[in-house]
């Protein structure tokens, strides 16, 4: 108690105005009277719980009807549960089972069967400020099981979510703590921003240093309906997760670890005879001089990616104490996760506490959700990807002759300026740390059984350290000789939320209304500071560098601060007639302080209704067990802009000269233009669908189509710099952006036979469009792509070809209509590119939209299969229909600088006619530029994403060292991929939303396989 106690205090200080801090008086003193709430007299009930074929159910949750007091079934679907009331009614639940509620009357032995109802529209799902049975839901909401998302070895929530939900896009990869791209519905906006995230109310972020085993139920929330109570901070989506409670009966301990080895896909390249030869035949093709080649160091023969990769491997174990009384529950958690990376000098630590307590004593409940995490990041780099390309074997990895000790390009014998990873690796060092707090802690008085008014207190703290050492020395060709250097930024982030509802729930006859009005109000607060010193103290003796920065010189020091606020106030009404016919209304309406006063304030309003048709009396179909009609409008808005954009930036470090003494005057000078008008973004979303279950509850299917518009998108506007703005482009509401998509679901689950079994496939298809860019303009374009009015953003514009020249006849042939030779300088070998404009020459001119970087259609496949202790289970995630860009490519194909080369390259020449390869040239872009379609490949994939074989110990086995569960596992991840797509991993993320489908060498995903050992007692 005294911890809590001491937690809440230092969150009463944290708030700043008098107002709060006496908002936090009433929770402060009743949790310091929480007292024992396990003390008092109850009665035991045991018994077993099984499906209807006899079959034994373990996680039942077993509750005392009207009451916190819950239980759960063992491995052995054994249960016991202490209850206030001898004749108490016992409720008993599963997920896929109806519930099924069952009078005590004294007895304390009780045996349960419960039937299988495969994807129950009876499940409670969680939504924003309250819960709602799924059956009742007018919204599009998805449901991911917690063990689905626990059973990956991922270091984040998001990435583990891929392939598990309809109209979610996850990429992401394996680098030690990073942290998926996730969009749900597409691009909603030109800021590629994450969803929202609220874990146990408090609005967060699941970033790498939360703990995904921590998760007991997540939902996500797609449209604007669902989401619309969060307001202007769900235009992306909203993620909803609880995390894990207590249950009633004596402490139990659960435990879970896996041990994982990791391996990266490498590239197949030239070893050095085989670069030699090709190298040297570049360089003749070009009419170089022999004397001027490359002068070759034939004894070196270097693996660059055996120098710059390892066998990684990760370490995830969790441990929990939870239990709980008749007035109360408590769960104690940590975790400790160890992920040592693929990259050489890479890595991720993350070790995590959690506790969360709950307790009731009459119309009075409290409780408190708080997690500590500290997060250690050692970071990658550069781009060693990229560096293993650009590096020629006959480099050798170290020279004692170059600064620093290590090899690299040279004139004479290695024209490179690629760098040695090695190098990079040894002479710069980075690394991240993070302690973080978070939680929050929450009140209830339930006035009446109807009536509840609830009070919500989140704080959030993260304390940054980043350090940055660079040691003297080099690791690429000309690189400039520069000193030691020593930078670290230490920084500190605060958020405090305050949240005031009151919840109506009440039945009249055939009627049922819900009710919540609410107000709320979050706080953010980012302040950093950082300084710098070069030449720092070496000790040659022991050959390290004295790192703190009270030692070298050339000092610079800088800091900075953000703050925001968000006020809002929020109303929901949800109306039910005989379960049949569903209503939802929402309106929020959020004032933010990143807009100017003028249009700091919005309004979103969304509606919603659904239709149970086979409730209704003319409805006879005996194979659909139930179907619901679904339709949905609603307006969510963004604000996803910094902290200052509507407020103009000054620069006070200008001086001037003035005077007959000629004395410094201070000035100051606005060097960034902004738009002080900036308003909300405005979504605009339509969503229409349907679920049904058929064939006795065995197979359930949801499909949805929806319409969104994003209007008045806030992007920067790019400006000349005579107009004297030099600190970023303005931002300005322009851009149009329209999303439209049909998603589809469907499991099928057999629970009763001896071998049972399930399979669940979704389906999303989704088309984006951009209806204006605003301020006149039609295009925009970014590296290779093009975005244009009525076209999905980020098109292909490129050169198109049409295969090789195979001799000079086809050259001179090669004309436009009024007879000009198009490309006079080609040779037979090269490359013939299309006219387009005819006017007898290549430009960017003829350059066309040649693909889109976006997927036709992606899909997740989830199977299953069970017979007595043994269980098999496999995840497929597959994307289909998109153009990509192969960087890898571009590079190593290009010929006309060095680099190492492909293996496999099989280049034109006069013996070699037969190949789409053109020929190879040294010092020319003829065969080798960029911008050109040779370089797009078909980017589909259909990838096992996870495949797991466990086997559930036998409880009578367990009985002799006093468990109640333990299952032991293997599994692998990424393990299987089925695709065309020549570079090292087609599932790649880039972030730039205009160059989606562009592989800029990025970190692929990792084979991982896994052993699993979980127990409890």
């Amino acid at each position: 108690m005294k911890v809590i106690k001491h937690f809440l205090k230092a969150m009463l200080y944290a708030f700043p105005s008098q107002a709060m801090r006496k908002a936090t008086l009433l929770p402060l003193i009743l949790i310091s009277s929480f007292g024992s709430v396990f003390s008092q007299t109850t009665t035991k009930v045991s018994g077993t719980v099984a499906d209807s074929s006899g079959s034994v159910l373990s996680n039942v949750t077993v509750t005392e009807k009207g009451s916190s007091t819950r239980a759960e079934t063992a491995v052995n679907g054994a249960f016991t549960i202490s209850i206030s009331n001898p004749n108490a009614v016992l409720v008993f639940s599963l997920l896929g089972y109806a519930p099924k509620e069952v009078s005590v009357a004294g007895q304390t032995m009780i045996n349960v069967s419960l039937q299988q109802v495969s994807n129950s529209l009876q499940d409670v799902v969680v939504v924003g400020y309250g819960t709602q049975k799924k059956s009742s839901l007018t919204g599009a909401v998805s449901v991911v099981r917690p063990e689905e998302i626990q059973k990956r070895q991922a270091t984040t929530v998001g990435e583990a979510l891929q392939g598990l939900a309809t109209g979610v896009n996850v990429r992401g990869g394996g680098q030690p703590g990073s942290e998926a791209s996730i969009q749900i519905r597409g691009l909603k906006n030109m800021s590629n921003a994450n969803p929202l995230y609220v874990i146990d109310g408090m609005i967060t972020t699941a970033n790498r240093d939360f703990n995904p085993d921590d998760i007991e139920s997540l939902q996500i929330l797609k449209d604007a309906s669902a989401a619309a109570i969060y307001g202007s901070r769900a235009a992306n989506g909203v993620i909803i997760i609880t995390t894990k409670k207590g249950k009633s009966g004596p402490m139990r301990i659960d435990f879970s670890g896996k041990a994982s080895v990791q391996q990266t896909p490498k590239y197949s390249l030239t070893a050095t005879p085989a670069f030699v030869k090709l190298n040297d035949t570049a360089y003749s093709n070009a009419g170089i001089p022999q004397s001027n080649w490359q002068k070759h160091n034939l004894n070196n023969n270097t693996d660059w990616q055996d120098a710059a990769f390892q066998t990684g491997n990760m370490q995830d174990y969790n441990l929990s104490f939870s239990g709980g009384g008749n007035s109360g529950s408590y769960l104690v958690s940590a975790n400790y996760f160890d992920n040592k990376g693929t990259v050489i000098s890479t890595g991720f630590k993350r070790i995590g506490l959690r506790v969360n307590t709950q307790g009731t004593k009459g119309i009075f409940s409290i409780g408190e959700n708080v997690a500590i995490t500290n997060a250690q990041s050692d970071e990658m780099s550069g781009n060693p990807y990229v560096d293993v390309v650009r590096m020629l074997p006959t480099i050798s990895i170290y020279n004692p002759n170059n600064p620093g000790g290590y090899g690299y390009g040279n004139e004479d014998s290695a024209r490179t300026f690629g760098t040695n990873p090695v190098a990079h690796a040894d002479l710069e060092d980075q690394k991240n740390e993070n302690f973080r707090v978070r939680g929050n802690v929450w009140s209830e008085l339930k006035f009446l059984p109807y009536l509840k008014y609830r009070l919500n207190l989140g704080y959030e703290t993260s304390n940054d350290h980043y350090n940055y050492f660079r040691k003297k020395g080099s690791w690429t060709l000309n690189q400039p000789d520069d000193p030691s250097i020593a930078n670290e930024n230490r920084a500190r982030f605060q958020s405090s939320l305050i949240e005031n509802t009151l919840n109506f729930n009440k039945t009249f006859g055939k009627h049922s209304v819900a009710a919540v009005v609410g107000q709320t109000y979050q706080h953010d607060y980012y302040e950093q500071i950082w300084g710098n010193k070069r030449n720092m103290l070496y000790n040659p003796t022991t050959n390290t560098y004295y790192k703190v920065l009270d030692q070298g010189n050339t000092p610079t020091t800088g800091g900075y601060i953000n703050e925001a606020v968000l006020l809002s106030y929020l109303g929901r009404v949800e109306y039910s007639y005989d379960d049949k016919y569903l209503l939802n209304g929402v309106i929020r309406r959020d004032g933010t302080s990143r807009l100017g006063a003028a249009n700091r304030w919005g309004n979103f309003p969304s509606v919603s209704a659904a239709w149970r048709i086979s409730r209704e009396k003319f409805f006879n179909v005996s194979w659909i067990d139930d179907l619901k009609l679904r339709a949905s409008y609603g307006t969510l808005g963004s604000s996803n802009i910094g902290y200052w954009d509507y407020i103009p930036v000054i620069n006070t470090n200008s001086t001037m000269v003035v005077g007959t003494d000629q004395h410094l005057e201070a000035g100051a000078t606005q060097v960034k233009l902004v738009n002080s008008d900036l308003r909300w973004e405005q979504l605009v979303q339509q969503n229409y669908g349907f679920d049904a279950v058929f064939l006795q509850n065995r197979l359930s299917v949801t499909a949805e189509y929806f319409i969104a518009e994003t209007k008045d998108v806030l992007t920067p506007m790019p400006i000349l710099l005579t107009t004297g703005n030099d600190g970023g482009n303005p931002y300005v509401n322009a851009v149009t952006l329209r999303n439209k998509g049909f998603e589809f679901s469907a499991t099928y689950r057999e629970n009763r036979t001896p071998v049972k079994y399930f399979g669940t496939v979704n389906v999303t298809t989704l088309r984006n469009k951009v209806s204006d860019l605003g301020y006149n303009r039609s295009r925009l374009f970014d590296g290779n792509t093009v975005t244009a009015i009525g076209n999905p953003i980020g098109m292909w514009y490129l050169l198109q070809t049409d295969g090789l020249f195979q001799n000079q006849a086809e050259i001179d042939a090669y004309k436009n209509k009024d007879g000009k030779v198009i490309q006079p300088d080609a040779k037979p070998g090269d490359i013939r590119f299309l006219d387009n404009n005819g006017d007898g020459q290549i430009t960017n001119d003829d350059k066309a939209i040649v693909g889109s970087p976006w997927p036709k259609w992606e899909m997740g496949l989830n199977l299953g299969v069970s017979y007595k202790n043994f269980d098999l289970t496999m995840n497929w995630f597959g994307s289909f229909g998109a153009k990509v860009y192969n960087g890898y490519h571009s590079v190593v194909d290009r010929f006309d600088d060095n680099s190492n080369y492909r293996s496999d390259v099989s280049p034109w020449s006069p013996t070699n006619t037969n190949t789409s390869f053109p020929r190879i040239v040294y010092a020319t872009t003829l065969n080798s530029r960029g911008d050109t379609e040779r370089w797009l490949e078909d980017g589909s994939f259909f990838r096992m994403k996870y495949i797991s074989l466990g086997y559930t110990i036998p409880a009578r086995a367990l009985k002799t060292i006093g468990f109640s569960s333990a299952q032991i596992s293997l599994s692998a991840q990424n393990l299987i991929t089925f695709t065309k797509y020549q570079g090292l991993d087609p599932e790649f993320v880039n972030t730039n939303i205009f160059q989606k489908g562009f592989d800029n060498f990025a970190f692929p995903n990792l084979k991982t396989y896994t052993v699993s050992l979980q127990f409890g007692f």
